[in-house]
């Protein structure tokens, strides 16, 4: 019996091997400096729920392969569980900090390389831009909660703001329009990573990183109200055929920031 009779094939799939990765992971985390109960439930929450919807996203695009893209976002997201881990557990003890901005360090710079590499190798989707977008999403909240934890609860405004738009968008249709290009929605978006991520690092005075992370979401706001402004004159009816530069837009984008 050959040895591919006998290996399950299953065991191959991106979404199994991304669970195996975030496990072991966690089980690393876990080793170096004793990961507690709450970081232990977040950290394996968070392993099944990327498990479930990318198996749930991968049936309908079957049979499109996964792309070397997604797996870099794959190793991202693997990050991203690992930095909910450690904001779980920092509620019940202090975690530390070197960690902790280590693998959002990395995973920061993993979300400038998805998009290069799958513009390089011609296998961009929509499957690899929603991918891209849900973990960007989750990293900026999970990072917002733990700067959240000693600047005050105003900062969850910040990881908030995208879900609020999605939650929205389904009771106002037009919301889900297309976008045009914006180079100030990219750099803005990036920017909350960046100053959450130095605000999580402790390196500036509290009341620096207190108006650095304000005028972050000062930003934000602005930029949501723009596009939701232009969304409202444009009202674009769902299933419009938009022109092939916003259509592309729609599909790079992290958020309507």
């Amino acid at each position: 019996m050959a040895l591919s009779d006998i290996c399950d094939v299953r065991l191959l799939r991106p979404e199994t091997a991304g669970a195996a990765a975030q496990t072991l992971l966690l089980v690393l985390v876990g080793t170096a400096i004793g990961l507690g109960t709450a970081g232990w439930l977040a950290g394996l929450a968070f392993t099944a729920a990327t498990w479930a919807l990318l198996t749930r996203a991968l049936r309908r695009t079957w049979p499109r392969p996964f792309g070397p893209a997604n797996g870099v976002t794959m190793a991202r997201t693997t990050l991203v569980g690992g930095v909910t881990a450690l904001v779980a557990d920092a509620f019940v003890s202090p975690q530390p900090v070197g960690l902790l901005v280590g693998l959002t360090t990395v995973a920061l710079v993993l979300d400038a390389v998805d998009g290069q590499v799958a513009r390089r190798t011609g296998s961009e989707s929509a499957l690899g831009a929603r991918f891209d977008m849900e973990a960007d999403a989750f990293l900026i909240l999970v990072l917002s909660v733990y700067v959240a934890l000693s600047l005050g609860p105003w900062v969850l405004l910040i990881g908030a703001m995208r879900y609020a738009f999605v939650a929205a968008a389904r009771v106002l249709p037009w919301l889900n329009g297309p976008l045009p290009p914006s180079m100030a929605r990219k750099t803005v978006a990036a920017m909350q990573g960046i100053v959450l991520l130095a605000a999580s690092a402790g390196i500036m005075p509290s009341p620096a990183a207190y108006t650095a992370v304000l005028a972050a979401l000062a930003l934000l706001v602005w930029s949501f109200g723009r596009d939701i402004r232009w969304l409202w004159r444009v009202r674009v009816s769902d299933g419009a055929t938009a022109p092939a530069a916003v259509r592309r837009a729609e599909r790079e984008r992290v958020s309507p920031v």
